[in-house]
């Protein structure tokens, strides 16, 4: 059962926590230490590390919440078509302001200088144009497209700086051509099915077509995973209605798509990426930096502080650490103070409890039960809702309506459990008897709860579910229980 039931409720976190997996985490007893302290998803991040400590890592995931009866999420972050220099004779080179320096995507293997050096995308000719900014390892250094000519682009350094083997390149403002799935992705995606991830993102989605594709190849893996699509080129904010449709959840991804479109323009764009993903019924997580100090320092800065807060108070599923955890020297205590955030901006939210901000053109019974019962529950004081769920798709319309009444989503598929760990306001607790009998189910839901303290006797509950219990997309029933002085259920009180 997730630990979050155990709480009480002006502690109950309801935005998810994700942690990168790295070296930092490897220590099974920190591993246990960062699921206690309120991780909810891990991620497996393929542009680094092997095969084998990917396995390794999962594996350690997976048993660490089995012992702890925690409902535990896996991520697994495809590396994507990221352009990229490569190496130089010395490892690195001195870019000088004014200087001229080429891009070489006829010879990539040639070890660079501080003239030249090679880079892999052939498209990169085609795609830009004298004129053009390019930018190099996350914008710390910009140069300017001059001329090209035989696979060559000759730039003039605009700000210099160390360029160091493999660092990045982006074209400000976007426009690459690139496709959202490298080759090197292919292998990944049948790695990420092996491991049975709960969820796979797909980094730099310029459109639906990238995600349709990597889901055809998750499934022919034989995965059920969800797709995440991660949000960080031009591409993706010019086709975000298209791409929350082709998807499952979206990632604010922060990093490179701050380089493309400039710093200045990410506090918007995150606020209109979160708004569409919940207008569109989908996950969101924002991602990239939120508590980048702490790899270093034992706590935040006021900054951290309030970015993570503005990500809550913007109605985020999910916020991330990456490095922080991966490779911090403070991998617990970078959650604590997450966890303690989350729940601080948690306090200060107001809920809008608007009905109509969903897409209510419902395709499927389940989606019109669960809008019923968040209007009700926007309506009638309850004190929780419960969804007997087989899928998680009933919880999943439940949390794109924000109140303040918490969802206690009861399901028999371990899988399912895991994929809501990251809904927001979601708690996913294990439904232990697969009876037919929904007056049972009902009272074994109620008993887990009161044991828990999450309802008392006398509180009121909208539960949804299904004639048919444990079926996938069955949920056609929507019912109002006031529980007696012994915790019984009276129905229509």
């Amino acid at each position: 059962m997730n630990v979050d039931i155990r709480k009480t409720a002006s502690h109950r976190r309801r935005t998810k926590i994700i942690a990168t997996l790295g070296p930092g985490t490897d220590d099974p007893a920190v591993m246990e230490g960062l699921i206690r302290a309120g991780v909810d998803v891990f991620r497996v991040n393929m542009s680094h590390g092997d095969e084998q400590e990917h396995e390794r890592r999962a594996t350690l995931v997976r048993q660490s919440a089995r012992k702890l009866k925690w409902q535990v999420a896996l991520l697994v972050d495809l590396q994507g078509p990221k352009i990229r220099v490569e190496k130089f004779a010395d490892g690195e080179v001195e870019l000088v302001d004014g200087a001229h320096f080429t891009l070489d995507t006829e010879d990539v293997d040639t070890p660079g200088d501080r003239h030249r050096v090679g880079v892999s995308y052939k498209g990169l000719t085609a795609d830009v144009t004298p004129g053009d900014i390019l930018l190099l390892d996350d914008g710390l250094i910009s140069i300017q497209v001059q001329s090209i000519e035989a696979g060559r682009v000759h730039c003039l350094v605009q700000q210099g700086g160390i360029l160091r083997n493999r660092k990045g390149l982006n074209l400000q403002g976007g426009g690459l051509s690139i496709s959202g799935l490298a080759e090197h992705d292919l292998p990944h995606i049948k790695l990420a099915a092996r491991l049975g991830a709960d969820y796979v993102a797909v980094s730099f989605v310029s459109c639906a077509e990238d995600l349709n594709r990597a889901r055809a190849l998750l499934r022919d893996a034989g995965s059920e995973a969800a797709l995440i699509a991660k949000i960080e080129r031009m591409e993706a904010i010019n086709n975000l209605e298209e791409i929350c449709d082709a998807t499952d959840a979206v990632m604010v991804a922060r990093g490179d798509l701050g380089v493309e479109i400039g710093d200045e323009e990410l506090p918007g764009l995150q606020k209109r990426i979160i708004r569409t993903a919940i207008k569109h019924n989908r996950i969101v997580a924002t991602a990239t930096q939120m508590m980048q100090s702490m790899i270093e320092n034992p706590v935040p800065t006021r900054a951290e502080v309030l970015d993570v807060a503005n990500a809550v108070l913007d109605g985020t599923d999910a916020v991330m650490l990456s490095a922080e955890t991966a490779v911090g020297k403070h991998p617990v205590k970078v959650i604590e103070s997450m966890n303690r955030i989350c729940l601080g901006a948690e306090r200060h939210f107001e809920a809008e409890g608007d009905i109509m901000q969903l897409n209510v053109r419902f395709q499927r019974i389940d989606q019109a039960i669960a809008s019923a019962a968040m209007y009700m529950a926007t309506h009638v004081a309850v004190k929780a809702i419960i969804a007997l769920t087989e899928s998680g798709s009933t919880a999943q319309w439940l949390s794109r309506v924000q109140t303040a009444v918490p969802i206690y989503a009861f399901s028999t598929n371990a899988g399912s459990r895991r994929r809501m760990a990251m809904f927001r306001d979601v708690f996913p607790v294990k439904q232990d008897s697969s009876s037919d009998d929904a007056d049972e189910v009902i009272a074994e839901a109620l008993r887990t709860l009161l044991a828990h303290g999450a309802v008392a006797d006398n509180d009121r509950v909208i539960v949804t579910m299904g004639d048919e219990m444990c079926e996938s997309g069955g949920t056609n029933t929507l019912r109002y229980i006031k529980l007696d002085i012994d915790g019984r259920a009276r129905y229509g009180v």
